[in-house]
């Protein structure tokens, strides 16, 4: 048997275990070493802030960890400022990450038994990465384990963690497609019963502060969207701010209001009944299969990683992927929907005559008054005439209409 230093259950916690049976469990793991500076608070008492300090607890469940590396990239406000402690007005982030934790094996998980003994000397925050696996659906086996039960030395399922943690946590926020609707993991066909977290909880949780789940997609999302979306909910547990608006599904209101096409730079193009045709065009996307007309994203003015790229941006398509019926109600992927027939075929017919009439009186504001006459004086358009008397006469109306505006 191995004794380990400076593992002392949190004081006045009755059901802290000595360190000495972990030790029986796995006497070569080392021991989390979180949380042993004394508090003065009651154990196990949940309060809203000032906090110094807010424990990040960053578990998986079906994901390709895209989550994570977008997060990673996120400047607004960068993860290493809250990790540090230096973002005005909220706390210091110390992060308990399945991947980029310096603990691992044993040592890491004893940071989740700690949290669900209450042994954490400050509130914590759940982000949930990839969907739920519904373990009733495994058999005789386990979808995902996520350590040991040292009592029992069996496999602690991902989804049992979140069923012990939840009801704990400060503020419960699913990040990514997979952990807000199921998304690619729970598409028709899947043997695992992937859901969302929020279907995972129920529509009756609320966290130990009353937060509901907070969900913030993308597949993967904008880590600025996270990481401004999570600036806000702990300035609320700061008690520095009221609770961000959110909308019914739980998205952060201010970032999901918006379609796609409405921000996007090939907007204009759709507007004339101007489409691309093939990958490379700098039109409107929608015949090639976008469905940026009807999906909730703000990707098109953010960007995907310090306000540069974007699918559209890029020249991609949006394929829904921020949406809760993605990817099933958006298959096949770049096919165009049904409705892009309609939509675009009248936009041909309005935004041609619009197009038109625009590149009419875009050719009287390329030219002034004497050259409307005489023609422009310049060597690169000397194949060109001047206007014809069709487009001198509109010249003349359109700017007595215009002058007659004039206040």
């Amino acid at each position: 048997m191995v004794e380990r230093m400076g593992a002392q259950p949190h004081p006045g916690t009755s059901t802290g275990r000595d360190v000495r049976e972990l030790s029986d469990y796995d006497p070569f793991a080392p021991i989390a070493m979180r949380s042993r500076v004394p508090s003065t608070d009651p154990p196990n008492r949940m309060r809203l802030g000032p906090l110094e300090k807010l424990y990040l607890i960053w578990m998986v469940g079906g994901s390709c960890d895209g989550c994570t590396i977008a997060v990673a990239g996120a400047t607004n406000p960068p993860v290493e400022h809250l990790l540090n402690g230096i973002v005005p007005g909220l706390p210091k982030l110390e992060l308990i990450h399945t991947v980029v934790s310096v603990e691992s094996g044993a040592e890491w998980i004893e940071n989740l038994h700690m949290a669900e003994r209450g042994e954490l000397d400050a509130p914590f925050v759940i982000t949930w990465e990839g969907s739920m696996f519904d373990e009733t659906k495994s058999g005789d086996g386990f979808f995902m384990g996520l350590g040991d039960d040292p009592a029992t030395g069996q496999p602690i399922t991902s989804a049992e963690w979140m069923k012990r943690l939840a009801p704990k946590a400060a503020a419960v926020v699913a990040i990514g497609t997979c952990a807000t609707w199921g998304g690619i993991p729970a598409a028709e066909g899947n043997i695992t019963g992937s859901m969302a977290v929020m279907d995972f909880l129920g529509r009756d949780y609320r966290s130990a502060f009353g937060v509901p789940v907070v969900n913030v997609p993308g597949c993967s999302p904008i880590g600025d969207n996270f990481m401004e979306t999570a600036a806000a909910v702990i300035l609320f547990l700061q008690g520095l701010a009221p609770l961000p608006e959110f909308d019914e599904l739980g998205r952060p209101a201010w970032l999901f209001g918006e379609t796609v096409h409405r921000h996007c730079p090939r907007a204009g193009y759709y507007e004339e009944g101007v489409f691309a045709e093939e990958y490379g065009d700098k039109e409107c996307l929608v015949e090639l299969g976008c469905w940026g007309p009807v999906v909730q994203c703000n990707i098109a003015e953010r960007g995907i990683v310090n306000g540069t790229g974007g699918c559209m941006n890029m020249g991609g398509i949006c394929i829904g992927c921020t949406m809760p019926g993605f990817p099933d109600k958006f298959a096949p992927i770049y096919a165009a929907s049904p409705g892009s027939f309609v939509s675009s075929s009248a936009s041909k017919v309005v935004g041609g005559a619009i197009r038109r009439m625009r590149a009419i009186t875009m050719e009287d504001k390329n030219m002034t008054t004497r050259w409307t006459e005489d023609g422009a004086p310049s060597g690169w358009a000397r194949y060109k005439s001047e206007p014809g008397s069709a487009k001198k006469l509109f010249y003349k109306a359109y700017r007595a209409r215009q002058r007659a505006n004039k206040t």
